[in-house]
């Protein structure tokens, strides 16, 4: 991730908060088995200018294992698919990324999680 992001990264999420680059790798490592299996993004529109860039994308996978939210809080898979529409805001130095934002609606997401 070093070639993508600078090292004072920072970035924001309804889920997540991260000031540095550190900090976004283990973000990422933790979420690697975030029991979403079968990941499908698809980008929908883009725009950069200047030293920002705007993605709007959709991204489909299979709810197929424990979605760990805390210690205490577990949502067990339904198996189903997910859909979820989002967009990202991405601030760059150079040709990395040194800040963004992403927007989802985390509602929607845990409401198909808990679908029967």
């Amino acid at each position: 991730m070093p070639e993508l992001f600078t090292e004072a990264v920072s970035g924001w999420s309804p889920n997540l908060l991260v000031t540095s680059l550190d900090e976004l790798t283990e973000a990422i490592a933790d979420r690697e088995d975030a029991g979403l299996g079968r990941k499908r993004p698809g980008r929908r529109a883009r725009c950069l200018r200047g030293t920002q860039g705007f993605v709007e994308y959709r991204l489909s996978a299979v709810f197929s294992s424990p979605f760990v939210i805390s210690e205490d809080v577990v949502i067990e898979p339904n198996g189903r698919e997910i859909r979820l529409g989002a967009a990202m805001v991405a601030e760059f130095t150079g040709d990395k990324i040194s800040a963004f934002r992403n927007y989802f609606d985390d509602a929607t997401l845990i409401e198909q999680m808990l679908a029967a």
